[in-house]
């Protein structure tokens, strides 16, 4: 086969180029959130993380905020998709509640969870980060608990179900923030054994005859 007979990739528009910097503007404030801390994710470091150059990042986001508020829907895209896919998984199995504790746990694992409590903290004192954390967190709840209704076919028990959810987030954000003063996994991850069996226990007198829907 000659080369004139090989197929040539398509050239990217300058739309799509674009956007590819966009997301790795994004992306890198993500990571930068997570290694350095809000007060550290400087427009400089996020350039320099994201290979481009600070014209770039200038051309997108003049100033940090423009890039930090852009982030937090970034960032809210990403966890949904995230909690999407780890709440499809509790159709398989019979222990729904069992599958439900476990799912929130690998959901909060990672850098999106670090990431979304340094927004949180910083907001207490950023206003223009607080109204845009108000906007992206109820999308992301809304999502969970779209998700949640089509997976539980009794009305009842989907009320039973989110606040079942929330006490089991909450439970989890506070062992895991009280984790940062002094990291140790495997004590956070016992931490949440012990409560996970409480939760169970709760769940359970609240929901005896709780199932999940078929495909």
């Amino acid at each position: 086969m000659t080369s004139s007979a090989v197929s040539k990739q398509p050239r990217r528009t300058q739309e799509q180029r674009s956007s590819e910097t966009r997301t790795r503007l994004l992306d890198a404030t993500i990571e930068c959130l997570v290694e350095y801390g809000y007060a550290g994710t400087t427009t400089p470091r996020v350039a320099e993380r994201a290979g481009v150059t600070r014209g770039a990042q200038v051309h997108h986001f003049g100033f940090k905020s423009e890039l930090v508020v852009a982030a937090i829907s970034h960032l809210a895209q990403r966890r949904t998709e995230a909690a999407m896919k780890e709440i499809r998984r509790l159709r398989a199995g019979d222990d729904p509640i069992g599958a439900a504790l476990e799912a929130m746990w690998e959901l909060h694992q990672g850098p999106l969870f670090i990431a979304a409590i340094e927004l949180w903290v910083a907001s207490r004192t950023d206003r223009v980060l607080a109204v845009e954390m108000e906007k992206v967190e109820p999308f992301v709840n809304n999502a969970v608990l779209l998700t949640v209704a089509q997976l539980v076919p009794n009305e009842l028990d989907r009320k039973n179900v989110r606040d079942f959810a929330y006490t089991a987030m909450d439970t989890l954000r506070g062992i895991l923030v009280t984790n940062f003063i002094s990291p140790d996994p495997e004590r956070a991850h016992r931490r949440w054994l012990r409560a996970s069996a409480q939760l169970r226990l709760a769940a359970e007198a609240r929901m005896p005859d709780f199932r999940i829907a078929d495909e």
